[in-house]
C-alpha cells in the first residue's frame, strides 16, 4: 500500500530502524521509504550495541544517516570508555551526525538514579561541544532538570533538539531561544495531544521537524501497530491543519530545518 502520497522530500529526523521489529523487512522498508519521497532518514542510538548498529545502517544506505549515544534509561552501567567508543564512532564516520540520544527520564522507577542520569547526560553534552555536533534530547516527567542541565552545560552553544516534545509552550519557547529545535511526531495525531498541539501552533515551522520514533509512537489511524518513515504523511497532515498552512509547505520546510539541525 502506497501510503506517502503528495510529497516530494521528507526528512525522518528520529527513528531506531535498528530494532529488531525490523529484522524481516528492514531492507526492504528502507528501501521503499526512499521510493516514497522520505530522502533522508537518521538513525538515533540508544545505547552502545544500538549506536554500533546505526553507524552499520549508515554505511550500507544512502539516505540512512546516524546519531550516536546512551538513553537515560540505559546509563545505569555506563563507564567512560563508552564514551570512548561513542567518540570513535563519531569521529571515523562522516555519516554520524549528532550525539543523541541523551537526556534524563523519570517517568519509570525502575530508570537509573537521578543523579546517575545527570552525570552521563553531562558527559554526553561535553562529548557533543568536543566533537562540534548538535545533540539529540531525550526528555520525559525531568523538564526542569533538564533545561537546567543544558543551560549549565551551555548547550545552545551545539544546539540540536528535543526530541518527542512533550512539556508546555513555555517551555518550548525556552529550548527554541537556545537554538533547538522541536521534534514533533505521531502523538500529535492522538486524541490526548491537546498541549502539543498548542505547541506546534505557537512556535514556528521554521523551528519544528518531523519524526517518527519508530518502532513506537505510530500515528492514528495506524496506533498500535509498528510505525515507520511511510506514516510521516499523517503527521505532517495534523500539523498543516493547526497552523492552517498546506502539507507541501510543512514538508518543505521541516526537510530544511532537519539539514540544518544536523548540519547537512
Amino acid at each position: 500500500m502506497k501510503i506517502c502520497r503528495m510529497f516530494k522530500m521528507i526528512f525522518e529526523t528520529h527513528g531506531h530502524y535498528d530494532d529488531e521489529r525490523f529484522d524481516e523487512d528492514r531492507d526492504e522498508l528502507l528501501k521503499e521509504c526512499e521510493a516514497q519521497g522520505i530522502k533522508l532518514i537518521m538513525n538515533i542510538g540508544a545505547d552502545i550495541k544500538s549506536s554500533r548498529a546505526t553507524v552499520e545502517l549508515a554505511n550500507r544506505y544512502n539516505h540512512v544517516y546516524g546519531a550516536v549515544g546512551v538513553h537515560p534509561s540505559e546509563v545505569g552501567d555506563m563507564t567512560d570508555k563508552d564514551i570512548e567508543e561513542l567518540e570513535n564512532m563519531a569521529l571515523d564516520n562522516a555519516k554520524i551526525k549528532a550525539i543523541g540520544e541523551i537526556g534524563l527520564d523519570y517517568y519509570y522507577d525502575d530508570n537509573p538514579p537521578k543523579d546517575v542520569q545527570a552525570h552521563w547526560f553531562q558527559a554526553q553534552l561535553e562529548l557533543a561541544k568536543k566533537l562540534l555536533l548538535p545533540v539529540v534530547i531525550h526528555s520525559r516527567d525531568a523538564a526542569l532538570d533538564t533545561m537546567n542541565i543544558m543551560k549549565e552545560m551551555k548547550a545552545e552553544e551545539i544546539g540540536g533538539v528535543v526530541h518527542c516534545y512533550s512539556y508546555s509552550v513555555e517551555m518550548a519557547r525556552e529550548f527554541v531561544k537556545m537554538g533547538f529545535y522541536i521534534g514533533i511526531g505521531g502523538v500529535i495525531t492522538f486524541a490526548n495531544s491537546k498541549k502539543l498541539r498548542e505547541v506546534a501552533l505557537d512556535i514556528p515551522l521554521d523551528r519544528l521537524v518531523l519524526e517518527t520514533d519508530s518502532p513506537y509512537l505510530t500515528p492514528v489511524p495506524y496506533r498500535g501497530k509498528r510505525n515507520s518513515a511511510l506514516y510521516i504523511p499523517y503527521i505532517a497532515e495534523e500539523i498543516a491543519k493547526i497552523k492552517n498552512i498546506s502539507v507541501e509547505e510543512v514538508y518543505k520546510a521541516t526537510f530544511e530545518n532537519g539539514k540544518k539541525l544536523y548540519r547537512m
